[in-house]
């Protein structure tokens, strides 16, 4: 049942495309057509309530220590120490974080929110983009996509509008139309990490590949459904986002008063990334997609 659950999206789609062909070659009243699109649609959004409910995570669990997977000074977003989940349950993103790169003094700024123009922007113009994604521990690369385009940023008010709905439509499709460009590591014990929105042809890993922790893996990119150039990152119980569930984790990091922390920073704030090491041991791999 939980399988059927992932294909909401086709259903949905399906279900929108009975009642606009109803309305384009049909009677436009009420109708075999029209109510076969109802039923579609009622039932698409049954199976996308019931999977997210799916995703809920089950109890408690410790929060696993990983690296930073990234290098620098950067600004957290989103994320699980503010609230809970910091996305929503869909594709295990419960305790998912947006990691944005915070440039010093006089070094170079990414352009600013306007509230109507311009819509956007190139993703070159971003400090984050291009920046080397790290692992946060040994594992083996069980997905890589690498195909999705890096688009221009939602940099206004009316971008963002389209954002949402790009973002629902994106939802409704494979995990490549919603992350983007993404790296899947297996880090043993059931833990799987995933890195999203990463520059087109930037993975350098393949499936079945082992790295070690500070390894490269791929650029910060603006691929998938994503406002501006920036690393999304998280951990699951499972190699398919689709179905598993949030795993909470905590990172050693040093805040901007120069104290070194364990856990996750809070939503604007900024910290430094301390080097990559392998922070447990780790067992074999949870599976492949």
């Amino acid at each position: 049942m939980s399988a059927l659950r992932k294909y909401h999206g086709p259903v949905f789609g399906a279900g929108t495309l009975c009642i606009l062909l109803n309305a384009l070659v049909g009677t436009g009243g009420v109708g075999a057509l029209w109510l076969t699109g109802v039923a579609l649609l009622a039932v698409g959004g049954v199976l996308r309530w019931s999977l997210v409910r799916w995703q809920r995570p089950r109890g408690e669990r410790e929060p696993v220590a990983v690296a930073v997977p990234v290098e620098g000074r950067w600004s957290a977003l989103n994320g699980p120490a503010t609230k809970v989940p910091s996305h929503t349950h869909s594709h295990a993103q419960t305790y998912a974080i947006d990691l944005v790169l915070a440039p010093g003094p006089g070094e170079p700024q990414g352009p600013p929110f306007r509230p109507l123009a311009p819509l956007g922007h190139r993703p070159e113009r971003y400090p984050s983009f291009g920046r080397p994604v790290l692992a946060p521990a040994d594992g083996t690369v069980v997905a890589v996509e690498t195909r999705m385009r890096d688009h221009w940023s939602r940099a206004s008010l009316p971008a963002f509008g389209y954002l949402y709905l790009e973002g629902f439509v994106r939802g409704l499709g494979r995990p490549r139309h919603l992350w983007g460009n993404f790296v899947l590591l297996d880090l043993g014990d059931g833990v799987v990490a995933g890195f999203a929105h990463l520059r087109r042809g930037s993975p350098c890993v393949a499936v079945g590949d082992r790295v070690r922790a500070g390894q490269r893996l791929g650029d910060c990119g603006n691929s998938g459904n994503s406002s501006e150039p920036h690393l999304h990152f998280q951990l699951m119980d499972g190699p398919d986002p689709e179905l598993a569930r949030g795993v909470p984790f905590r990172w050693d990091y040093r805040d901007d008063d120069g104290a070194d922390r364990s856990g996750v920073p809070e939503d604007a704030t900024t910290f430094t990334a301390r080097p990559a090491r392998p922070a447990r041991p780790l067992g074999g791999p949870t599976g492949a997609l």
